[in-house]
């Protein structure tokens, strides 16, 4: 064995530290905010040292160290304990402002390189991960059943006297109506503490316990955030991690030498039933994990912004995130999914007062009644909802100084609709040989170009013959099966990411046109999403007193000007509803709804002066950060929000 080699990386942002350790192996050890002193340990402990080695590469066949614990946690492997140092570099983009950390290992074994790319933007304490494998052999294939974006020990800090005692872990659920709302755990809750089996004289390094959070299928927030903090309890050390993922994906944490680790990544195949076959030359790169760590003092929300600042570096370009202007959908506690003609020449003035700069027309537009659920695809306007034609009242709502916009469900076909048998049988998702429907949709497989050409002529259509100027693209089914193939979590996995090539391809096409990201509202909050789309729906919610919770937590899951936040003030609701969820709005973009035509002058003017001040904000918007982040909501303000309703 040789002695273990310690390598610096210094930034403006971090100080990051990795140890070849004495097996070859490389760890990444600690990772600071530069300028940061080293803490002091806080006196004799079992292990020397808890780093982990940075890779946690699973592989068919091989299993786990005796010493490490089962298979079902993402480290102890053989084969990454196997994985020796080979090179590193690091590579400055002086125009991106970023600075890249790229390292490479081996296993002469199994004949398999991973190169690991660890990037910093700038002055922002966060460190981008993302991990990739490849078959090296001339002869053999190779079969990935697991692959980390990134793996880190030690989390604790060395001056800690019990890291599973002065610790907690923060995570959020996102459910449907109920988005974005963060509880705390001590890690002994958790399931994660010294039982005392490193004491025994077995050369245990671990326990068997793990905490591991995750999501399986297309909805990648349908039941949590991707997204995780662990902190110390006087706010002096902050954790906050977030997985890039628009489908499957995992972190976990678990004991390693007595101090805690962090490992997490997209699909695998336990979980998700991803596997990547790699034949001789062949490569698969992971999602990117982003890590943050704060040590200033200022707790989760020093972080949070951090992590906000981080994630404006990564997004796509785009006007509306600069101008943020007020938009308005005709759905919500308005005409939910049933416009016409009629209907919405009525709302065109009132909007137009409110100082919106979009209408758009949410979903119906296209069905001649409100059976339409299972007979989406087509996307052509029905001409018994508008008469006068489909161009024409988009061309009145233009007149009115508004973009018109449409609501589209670009990922679906409805299995009633003319398109389900116009489209290849290889243009739809399988399993077992056998179409995917889930509540009477069919899933687009956007790897296949008849998919590509069919979407890309009804979106040129809509935004060449018709004036649109604004998308919602929704998606409302959540799809864990298929598409066929030797392994359904690849290629579900490849699905998502030629999806959004093609979103991007829609923006390199018409760069002035704006798409909402939306899946039953944020099933899909996640920064895959919205490194490409400009703005996300924060949820279904229809009670501004229920909404509250949601539009004060949103922007720890989204930065400010990409958070869709609905107003919809209703005539028959007191000054006090209304002003509510005008305010709701406020804390992020201003997304309006609700049938203003039909409200009193006054309380128009209540509408309008909302507005007003949302238009004197605007501007601190796209810089601002999340504020106090609220763990749950406080019974008093609950209340107090009950005694208004």
């Amino acid at each position: 064995m040789a002695e273990p080699r310690t390598i610096q990386w210094r930034t403006g942002a971090l100080a990051v530290d990795f140890v070849v350790n004495a097996d070859g192996v490389f760890c990444l050890s600690q990772i600071l905010p530069s300028g940061t002193e080293v803490s002091a340990s806080s006196g004799k402990k079992l292990f020397k040292s808890c780093e982990l080695p940075l890779v946690s590469l699973r592989l068919a066949g091989e299993g786990n160290s005796f010493t490490h614990k089962t298979s079902k946690a993402a480290i102890g492997s053989c084969v990454s304990l196997r994985l020796q140092y080979e090179t590193h570099a690091i590579q400055k983009d002086d125009t991106a402002g970023t600075e890249t950390f790229e390292v490479t290992s081996t296993d002469e074994t199994t004949n398999v390189s991973v190169t690991t790319r660890l990037t910093i933007f700038g002055s922002i304490p966060v460190i981008r991960s993302k991990a990739t494998v490849t078959n090296t052999s001339s002869t053999s294939n190779v079969t990935v059943t697991q692959l980390a974006s990134l793996t880190i020990g030690g989390l604790a800090s060395p001056s800690s006297t019990d890291a599973f005692g002065d610790y907690n872990v923060l995570y959020a659920t996102n459910t449907w109506f109920r988005e974005a709302q963060w509880t705390e755990h001590t890690l002994p809750d958790l399931g994660i503490d010294n039982n005392g089996i490193c004491e025994l004289p077995d050369g245990h390094v671990a326990s068997q316990a793990t905490f591991r959070l995750g999501s399986r299928g297309s909805f990648s927030t349908g039941s949590y955030l991707p997204m995780g903090i662990l902190k110390s309890k006087d706010d002096t050390d902050v954790w906050l991690w977030q997985v890039e993922s628009s489908g499957s994906w995992s972190w976990e944490l678990g004991d390693f030498k007595n101090n805690v680790y962090l490992t997490a990544g997209g699909p695998n195949s336990v979980e998700h039933g991803w596997k990547a076959h790699l034949a001789p030359g062949e490569s698969f790169t992971t999602v990117p994990v982003s890590v943050c760590r704060t040590t200033d003092g200022g707790g989760i929300e020093s972080a949070f912004a951090a992590l906000t600042d981080y994630r404006r570096r990564i997004r796509r370009p785009h006007a509306d995130m600069d101008n943020v202007p007020i938009v308005f959908n005709d759905y919500m506690n308005c005409l939910m999914g049933d416009p016409d003609e009629e209907k919405i020449t009525a709302l065109l003035d009132p909007v137009a007062e409110s100082g919106a700069e979009y209408f758009i027309v949410d979903c119906g537009w296209y069905a001649d009644d409100s059976n339409w659920w299972d007979d989406v695809g087509l996307w052509e306007p029905s001409p018994k909802r508008f008469p006068s034609g489909f161009k024409t009242l988009l061309n009145k709502i233009r007149s009115r100084g508004l973009i018109p916009g449409l609501w589209l469900e670009p990922e679906v076909v409805g299995v009633r609709s003319a398109v389900a048998s116009r489209l290849p049988e290889e243009a739809f998702f399988h399993s077992s040989g056998q179409r995917t429907i889930e509540k009477g949709r069919y899933q687009l497989d956007y790897r296949h170009p008849a998919v590509i050409t069919w979407m890309n002529s009804v979106v040129d259509n809509l935004v060449t013959n018709y004036g649109a100027g604004f998308f919602k693209f929704d998606y409302n089914i959540e799809v864990l099966h298929g598409p066929d193939a030797p392994s359904q979590g690849a290629a579900h996995l490849a699905h998502q990411r030629a999806y959004l090539a093609w979103v991007h391809s829609l923006f390199d096409r018409h760069p002035s046109l704006v798409i909402e990201s939306c899946s039953s509202g944020a099933q899909r909050m996640d920064y895959a999403m919205l490194a490409v789309h400009p703005l996300q729906s924060t949820s279904d919610q229809q009670d501004p007193v229920l909404y509250a919770a949601i539009a004060a937590a949103a922007p720890t899951a989204v930065t400010p000007e990409q958070s869709a936040t609905w107003a919809y003030p209703q005539a028959e609701w007191s000054d006090e509803i209304n002003a509510l969820t005008v305010i709701n709005s406020l804390l992020g973009r201003v997304y309006l709804s609700g049938r203003l035509d039909k409200m009193g002058e006054s309380q128009l003017e209540l509408v309008r002066e909302g507005m007003r001040v949302y238009e004197g904000i605007k501007g601190l918007v796209k810089t601002a950060h999340a504020g106090v982040v609220s763990v749950g909501m406080p019974d008093a303000v609950c209340a107090r929000l009950l005694q208004i309703k």
